[in-house]
């Protein structure tokens, strides 16, 4: 069986002590993948943003806030798993500068400078020794070729593609992609029955090239 680290959920960036930068994830993919892999048996780690959701107690779980402590959290476990299911939506930009007292009115204008955050997935693509990755994509146009030059530009095996629809949703519809834009998979109804099947997929792709993910 396989270790595998999950990232789930997602991140807030501060801009004073009140306020923030984060986005609608929920979580709920995270945890029905590593409930899925719990139930194939496999060792599952998650690091997960700040969420509702409840992760099975069989998960080592690691709560995080921002993006760089999600991505020092899998720099720490990344070496000791065997593969990487990066379902977590981190804010992408951060604000250059933190107010430590909360911002007041001014009656005018707030201008916001925004910086990139750390690049997880591309950070342990660069790391990886003989470990699988699979990211999520979500995307509004030209979906199928943004997520294949997501998965170039990230250096990740496979990469799921779904939509805003979603976000906080107990449904999704979801497409499995590799580096030549092939489908090899494609998904729909309650986020609990897809990730059972992403699990079985990615048992299926990466069985030949990682033993440790054979099936129970």
């Amino acid at each position: 069986m396989a270790r595998i680290l999950i990232t789930s959920g997602p991140t807030r960036e501060y801009l004073d002590p009140v306020r923030y930068l984060t986005n609608g994830s929920s979580g709920q993919m995270g945890a029905a993948l590593a409930q899925a892999a719990v139930e194939l048996g496999h060792e599952v780690i998650v690091v997960s943003g700040p969420v509702r959701v409840s992760y099975p107690r069989a998960a080592q779980v690691i709560p995080v806030v921002t993006t760089e402590e999600m991505a020092e959290a899998c720099y720490r476990h990344f070496a000791g798993c065997d593969g990487v299911i990066a379902a977590a939506a981190p804010c992408d930009f951060r604000p250059v500068y933190f107010s430590p007292s909360k911002i007041r009115r001014s009656g005018g204008r707030l201008l916001l400078e925004l910086e990139e955050t750390p690049d997880i997935v591309a950070s342990l693509a660069a790391r990886r020794q003989a470990q699988w990755l699979v990211a999520f994509a979500l995307e509004t146009d030209a979906p199928r070729e943004c997520a294949v030059a997501k998965l170039h530009r990230k250096g990740c095996d496979l990469i799921v593609l779904n939509t805003p629809e979603a976000i906080d949703s107990e449904t999704t519809a979801v497409e499995v992609l590799d580096g030549a834009g092939r489908v090899l998979g494609s998904y729909q109804g309650s986020k609990t029955e897809v990730a059972r099947q992403l699990i079985l997929l990615f048992t299926r792709v990466f069985a030949d090239r990682f033993p440790s993910l054979g099936m129970a």
